[in-house]
């Protein structure tokens, strides 16, 4: 007979390899480390190209805004095209407001033969331009509490190496990224924010 323990230790080890499993799935965004400090590095990214809509971060997309893309990739496009879900996520932050826009990164193939036009509302295709990037990785839920935390201590950190965010970018040059899908236990979920660098 299993001791207490031992199910809790197989139960945790198989929820962790189910969660690194299901990640490893979808095709990810490319990047090159730079550096590397623990939770946090440098990292370049060339030009991706995004579907986007607008969402609030607090919402977790049950504002409609994951549908309205998870929509596009199912077909709602003029090719009626069905586009694989990728990782992460990107919310990018619009000083404006207290909106974000929420992107899904279009997959390599896709986006060399051209990206199809959204038919759905609130929904369009933009070019996230690439460059060098200052990030901090974190788990649980990806809420705008732990995002503005995770910030705080990416900015500290990137004043112990003299590196300076890019202000000049669109909105504060701040991101947040998701990499998992929604029902991802909270300590087991990669999250990330990420500022771009001059």
């Amino acid at each position: 007979m299993l001791s207490l323990g031992t199910i809790a230790f197989l139960a945790v080890a198989g929820v962790l390899a189910w969660s690194t499993m299901a990640r490893a799935a979808y095709e990810t965004a490319e990047y090159k480390v730079v550096e590397s400090d623990g939770k946090f590095e440098v990292r370049e990214y060339p030009d991706l190209m995004l579907v986007a809509t607008a969402t609030k971060l607090d919402a977790q997309g049950r504002d409609g805004s994951f549908m309205r893309l998870f929509r596009y990739i199912s077909g709602e496009n003029q090719s009626e095209q069905k586009i694989s879900m990728t990782t992460p996520v990107f919310m990018e932050n619009d000083e404006a407001d207290s909106r974000v826009q929420m992107g899904f990164v279009m997959p390599k193939e896709v986006a060399s033969k051209g990206v199809p036009t959204p038919t759905g509302e609130q929904v369009d295709v933009r070019k996230r331009a690439g460059g060098r990037f200052a990030v901090v990785r974190f788990p649980g839920q990806l809420t705008s509490k732990r995002a503005k935390e995770s910030e705080a201590r990416l900015r500290a950190w990137m004043e112990t190496k003299g590196l300076v965010a890019d202000d000049s970018a669109d909105g504060s040059g701040v991101e947040t990224a998701g990499y998992d899908p929604p029902f991802t236990p909270g300590p087991l979920r990669r999250n990330e924010v990420l500022i771009r660098l001059k």
